[in-house]
């Protein structure tokens, strides 16, 4: 366009340079509106993706969680024997029913190897051997009617036994918490004694120790097992305890069942042996 005024001319040029750099302001801005936009988007990705990276196994939905006709798999039964060594204290209690023996507790060790036979739900089968030392004091006193006495009369009765025990016991175990577990036991085993010598000290006097000794009654010391007592003693046993992984600690109470007197000297001289103990287990 030509114009006469060169003055205007230069007007109208000048309008369109505003024109342009308003137009060229408006491109900018909407550019980075639309950068901001995408970035904002990208991060949101990132965000999201890390989340759903971290999230653990157990928030993915089963399928079959509500499922009614879905059974619980059964627990698989695979035979297995445990091996476990113990080592406890014991508690033995030789209880006379007529007097005519003396009553005493003897406290000692019990050492031992077990084998356990695991059975379907949760029942074992367990044997092993157990070696046991235990030791009592027991003061036992004696007055003549034959033979006059001005002194206490008495036996101070020092007695170590040495036994050997072959347990039969039926276990069931009931599941606590993870590794942790309550179990009960029942079942008889068989004492079988080795020795018990009475190294006894004497507080007698000349006659009474006469009369004793006209009686039968040792005034020595020997072993009870000799001539005494039967090496043979039944037991039934009861108890239970907890286990933890590898680790069990349990108690038991034992009952005496048969008659330990090998030669009574008179009818109905009885005898038996019951006892406790507490005892730690440990499994290879």
């Amino acid at each position: 366009m030509i114009y006469a005024n060169k003055r205007g001319k230069i007007k109208i040029i000048t309008k369109n340079l505003a024109h342009v750099k308003k137009k060229q302001y408006f491109c900018t801005g909407f550019m980075k509106r639309i950068g901001y936009i995408v970035l904002l988007l990208v991060l949101s990705a990132g965000v999201w993706a890390a989340d759903e990276s971290t999230k653990p196994a157990y928030q993915i939905a089963d399928n079959t969680f509500f499922d009614p006709t879905r059974k619980p798999e059964k627990e698989k039964y695979v035979f297995s024997v445990d091996y476990r060594i113990e080592a406890g204290y014991v508690q033995h209690w030789q209880r006379n029913y007529d007097l005519s023996f003396r009553n005493m507790y003897l406290h000692g060790i019990r050492l031992g190897a077990t084998f356990t036979f695991n059975l379907p739900i949760h029942f074992a089968l367990q044997t092993g051997l157990y070696y046991t030392m235990a030791y009592g004091v027991s003061d036992q006193h004696w007055r003549s009617l034959d033979v006059p006495s001005t002194q206490t009369e008495y036996i101070t009765h020092r007695v170590l036994e040495h036994n050997l025990t072959v347990p039969v016991r039926a276990y069931y175990t009931i599941p606590i918490w993870k590794k942790l577990s309550l179990f009960f036991f029942t079942g008889p085993q068989l004492h079988i004694g080795l020795a018990e010598n009475d190294y006894l000290q004497k507080h007698l006097s000349e006659g009474v120790e006469m009369w004793l000794k006209s009686e039968g009654v040792p005034t020595e010391p020997y072993d009870r097992m000799a001539d005494e007592l039967v090496r043979a003693n039944i037991q039934w046993g009861l108890g239970g305890g907890l286990e933890w992984d590898k680790y069990r600690l349990q108690a038991g109470y034992d009952f005496g069942l048969n008659n330990l007197v090998k030669n009574p000297k008179q009818a109905g001289q009885n005898m038996s042996e019951w006892g406790w103990f507490a005892s730690f287990c440990y499994r290879f």
